[in-house]
């Protein structure tokens, strides 16, 4: 039961000492990065549509004046996850200029990988739901991104929040 704790107390540390995730001191920025999430043949799945949104508010706030989309598609998919989301986008005036749709992507570190050379040391906004973000923050920040987060706010399983909050300690370690 003890190594329990110890593992608990570590998570806690490491999840502590990681990037900052707070979305409400959210400075502007030259990018704003969505992270991929499913799609359905061609419709972004309401996970991924949340981000869509959030990311959406933000463009039109000012925060940042591009938007790249991430993710790539599953075996048998006939679309990707950044095709789809920067469809969204266009869909709700966001002008194609913009948009960067990174199509190859299928976990979060090649989410962010993949998107490294083309927002190179450019101030970033990475979208994701709220579990998520300490994680996608820490494999950024590993990357050498200059990255703060927004916090994709839901109800959200406590098997997602575990999962979570194991990845980032992962994360944290070097486990990619």
């Amino acid at each position: 039961m003890r190594w329990i704790w110890a593992l608990v107390l570590l998570a806690l540390g490491l999840l502590y000492f990681s990037p900052k995730a707070a979305s409400s001191a959210l400075q502007k920025a030259d990018w704003i990065v969505v992270l991929g999430a499913a799609q359905y043949n061609g419709e972004p799945s309401v996970i991924f549509r949340n981000r869509l949104e959030a990311a959406l508010r933000l463009y039109r706030q000012g925060y940042a004046p591009r938007i790249a989309v991430t993710g790539g598609r599953r075996p048998g998919d006939r679309f990707s996850e950044g095709e789809v989301g920067c469809r969204y986008l266009q869909a709700r005036g966001v002008p194609r200029s913009v948009l960067y749709c990174e199509q190859q992507s299928r976990r979060t570190w090649e989410n962010l990988s993949y998107i490294a050379p083309v927002i190179g040391k450019s101030k970033t906004i990475i979208v994701t739901d709220e579990p998520h973000l300490p994680r996608a923050l820490i494999l950024a920040e590993h990357l050498g991104l200059k990255a703060a987060g927004f916090a994709v706010r839901g109800q959200f399983k406590e098997s997602y929040w575990q999962r979570e909050s194991w990845l980032a300690v992962l994360a944290r370690l070097g486990v990619r």
